[in-house]
């Protein structure tokens, strides 16, 4: 598909955005320059600990559990050996620790089993898609600023230079080569997704996998080196559904770090009225008006993103309100 194709926005593209939310934790990026730094919040006798293993994380009646760090910092590393310390840094409100309290992450390199090195017995592993529907923000906001760090660390153990073991600094968001001294730094990978809304008003949804699956979300795809946002938007509905967009307009984004997206929310505008799935990654792609969309819900003849997702908000900016769920 030709990007000539594209023209500047329509006027009846949607003049808002996403809502816009808060911070829930202030991650110090100058404090955890500082040599040390992290060796001295630990010590401190007022930071708690998160823990995270295998990208799951310990928690205890729907909260992630915390402990002291500095005790923890020490049994840990008894049970399992050297433990990837991250600053993650202080809460913005209270939540089951107070306002102001610095959070520090610790990964095991090995599992430990709960009720050991200083764990809670009560305590079990859970993987964020388990557990965030019921985790309030504060912890919402940890589990994925942690999920994101660690899976950094797991897989840029080495210099992609010259292949030597790095090591870590600046509160684990840094490491360094000491052979040719080089910096290396977290890495997100942007990636688009799309309300594709025709001339008639109706929103394109598509799904992957068996053709008869009843499950159907936004169109997404990653952002290729040296394309604009836009461009990838064109690009990807033309190649997912054979849909040409005529206008796109940014609405906002989301943090997905499973391993390291960053989801970036359009809504874009077509003439065409057929869509035509790729058949690889878009196995199936339906056409929907607002009251056809919360019938097939509610019916169980479809199934739309959670709530947990940026599809699912921006779906409900398209439809105009919140969508309901069939009940179990």
């Amino acid at each position: 598909m030709s990007f000539t194709e594209f023209r500047a926005p329509a006027n009846h593209l949607i003049d808002t955005v996403l809502p816009v939310r808060a911070a829930m934790i202030d991650r110090g990026s100058a404090e955890r320059m500082k040599s040390g730094m992290l060796d001295h919040v630990i010590s401190s006798g007022k930071a708690k600990a998160m823990v995270l293993s295998q990208r799951q994380a310990l928690v205890v009646d729907d909260t992630l559990w915390l402990g002291d760090a500095e005790p923890l910092f020490e049994t840990l590393q008894a049970a399992g050996g050297p433990l990837t310390a991250v600053y993650l840094g202080r809460t913005l409100a209270p939540s089951s620790v107070p306002a102001q309290t610095p959070i520090v992450l610790f990964v095991p390199r090995e599992p430990i089993a709960p009720g050991t090195a200083g764990l809670p017995a009560d305590g079990t592993w859970t993987g964020f898609r388990d557990i965030a529907a019921r985790l309030g923000s504060i912890d919402t906001a940890l589990f994925v600023e942690a999920s994101a760090i660690s899976n950094w660390h797991a897989t840029h153990t080495h210099c992609p230079q010259c292949g030597t073991p790095t090591g870590i600094e600046a509160g684990g968001w840094v490491r360094r080569c000491p052979r040719d001294n080089s910096e290396h730094y977290p890495r997100t990978d942007p990636a688009i997704i799309v309300t594709v809304v025709g001339s008639d008003g109706r929103l394109l949804l598509g799904g992957g996998g068996p053709v008869d699956a009843k499950n159907y979300s936004t169109l997404a795809g990653f952002v290729e080196p040296g394309e604009s946002l836009e461009q990838a938007v064109v690009r990807e509905i033309g190649e997912e559904v054979g849909v040409r967009v005529t206008a796109c307009q940014y609405l906002g984004s989301q943090s997905w770090p499973f391993p390291a997206s960053l989801m970036l929310g359009f809504t874009a505008t077509t003439d065409d009225a057929e869509a035509r799935p790729d058949g690889v990654e878009v196995t199936r792609a339906r056409w929907f008006s607002r009251a056809e969309l919360q019938a097939a819900v509610l019916a169980g003849e479809i199934t739309i993103s959670t709530r947990l997702s940026i599809a699912r908000s921006l779906i409900e900016h398209w439809y105009g309100g919140v969508i309901e769920d069939l009940q179990p």
